[in-house]
Parts: C-alpha cells; structure tokens; sequence
C-alpha cells in the first residue's frame, strides 16, 4: 500500500540526496522521491520544518519516522530494510572499515570538494590552489583505498559505495579527469552496473549540479 512506501526529500543535484537514492533503489525501490527545491527555500516551508527543525536534504519519511543526514540515513536503511545484509556488515571489524569509509567521504573527500567549490560558487571567492591540492589528495587515498578491491570495502557494495559515488561522480560531471586513477575509473563504471536505474537516481543529478555550478561562475574550476 501507499503507506508503506517511504518518503526521501531531497535535492537531485545535491551528492548525499542521492547517495540514500541509491541504496533504497538497490533494496527495491520502495519510495517516492519529494523534490525540495532547496535554491526557492522550499526546506524553510513549516511542514518540512516539522520533519527536520534543521532544513537540511536529504530527509527521509519512513511511516512518520523522520530522520536526516545522509550517512545515519544510509546506516539505518540498511539495518531496517536490508535483508542484504551485506550492504552494512553485522562483523565489527567489517562494519568498522564501512563506518571509516563513511567518514572518510564526510570529512575528507566531499568535505574537501566542498572546500574548494563552494566558496567560488556561491560567494565568488576566487579560485584556492591550496584548496584544490587537499580536494586532489582525498582522490589520490581512494585510488589507493580501492587498490584491487572490487568496491570500497572489499568484494561486496556497501552502502559507503553509495556515498563515495555520489561524491566522486558529481566533481566527475564538474570536468574532474579521473584518467590518472584507473581504480577510481573502474569502481564507478563496476557501480553503475550494479545500481538499478542508475542514469535516473545518480548521473542526471550530477549532471545537474554541474550545469548549477557553471550558471553560478565562470571560472575554471577544473
């Protein structure tokens, strides 16, 4: 029935909306996708406010449970609905390089992606070389993280794969050249086969924010 199906308020161009995108259509899509048009201040309406005093995307509507941030989103979907258990480890030793690949793509490789790109795009602050070498360096650990691994975390997609993709294929639809990390190259390819309706749910958003991030400067930024 209707009331069974969860409720994801995002934003498509914004990485962690679709990154919980992903992982509810890799365990069978159960959802309704609700645009927040975060550039109109749609997440400051009082109904959205009610779910998340915060405003931020995504949020998720789960039969009234209402939960944000992107990586707690992702814990929780595969701990509530993942028969596939292998999307989040139970093995604490497992579970931990899946929590240390969450964090790394929190702190390090979107966090610094963002250090770099939003400054210019939404102040028009000029272009940081320092900046851009520590957003270099988070891409330079995942080349050698992934190594010979199939995903992330070893042989299986886990649900740091979805947030780690959403992360690499934005800066990837900005310009970014992933030429010089094969590994890198190869795990989004080997991801896309693996994540239903992937066009849909991930690229066309990247492709989205990277046409926002072009209206909003001109500057070169990769």
């Amino acid at each position: 029935s209707s009331s069974d199906v969860m409720k994801l308020y995002g934003y498509k161009p914004c990485a962690p909306c679709r990154s919980v995108a992903m992982c509810l259509e890799y365990l069978g899509g159960k959802y309704t996708f609700e645009e927040v048009d975060i550039t109109a201040g749609e997440q400051m309406k009082a109904d959205f406010l009610k779910m998340n005093p915060q405003h931020t995307v995504p949020t998720l509507d789960d039969q009234g449970f209402y939960l944000h941030e992107s990586r707690a989103i992702l814990r929780y979907l595969a701990n509530q609905h993942g028969a596939d258990r292998d999307l989040y480890p139970t093995e604490p030793k497992e579970r931990a390089q899946v929590d240390r690949m969450l964090c790394f793509d929190m702190g390090t490789l979107y966090q610094k992606f963002g250090d770099y790109v939003y400054p210019t795009m939404f102040r028009g602050v000029p272009l940081d070389d320092e900046k851009k070498q520590k957003f270099v360096e988070g891409i330079i650990y995942l080349e050698m993280y992934l190594g010979e691994k199939h995903f992330v975390c070893g042989d299986r997609i886990t649900i740091a794969d979805f947030a780690i993709l959403s992360t690499v294929t934005t800066f990837k639809a900005c310009g970014y050249d992933l030429a010089d990390y094969p590994n890198v190259e190869a795990w989004v390819e080997r991801c896309s086969h693996r994540i239903p309706n992937y066009q849909s749910v991930n690229q066309t958003g990247a492709e989205r924010f990277a046409q926002w991030m072009k209206s909003k400067t001109s500057l070169k930024l990769f």
